[in-house]
């Protein structure tokens, strides 16, 4: 117990969020959707999209991802693309509604960024938002954390 609250007195330093039962990085600037995708926005209207390193972990190593081409419409909630890992097939929801005005080309050379770096290097889009309304749909790194301690307890 002495080693968790070192750990969340070092988390909030850091700024991320550590559950009581480690099992994934959640930072506090972004926002969570349900499906595991993270939006962050560092002020104006660009948003900046991937996939959540809880979801990245229960995917295994990802060896293939097809993203959208810049100037292509993504609307919340809906496939953009996709990550092959482990013989499977997984749909990339947008967590925000715009225009791609970036994709992550390394992502696509250096599939396996997604697993090593899902925050930073493994990031997939830059979408302009049409509505920042929609981002109060999404969840903050607390609610997420809860969120995915409960889909966990339900998995076991």
């Amino acid at each position: 117990m002495a080693s968790y609250l070192w750990a969340k007195r070092a988390a909030s330093f850091l700024r991320v969020s550590v559950p009581f039962r480690s099992f994934a990085t959640v930072l506090k600037d972004l926002k969570y959707a349900e499906s595991h995708e993270w939006v962050k926005v560092d002020g104006g209207d660009i948003a900046v999209v991937g996939i959540t390193d809880h979801a990245q972990d229960h995917m295994g190593d990802v060896v293939y991802v097809e993203l959208p081409k810049v100037g292509t419409q993504v609307k919340q909630g809906k496939s953009f693309g996709s990550a092959e890992c482990n013989k499977t097939v997984i749909e990339i929801n947008s967590p925000i509604s715009g225009n791609i005005v970036q994709v992550n080309e390394e992502v696509r050379d250096s599939p396996g960024l997604v697993n090593a770096s899902p925050f930073e290097k493994g990031w997939m889009i830059k979408v302009e938002m049409k509505d920042a309304e929609e981002l109060k749909s999404l969840m903050d790194a607390d609610h997420y954390s809860k969120f995915c301690q409960e889909e966990q307890d339900r998995d076991h």
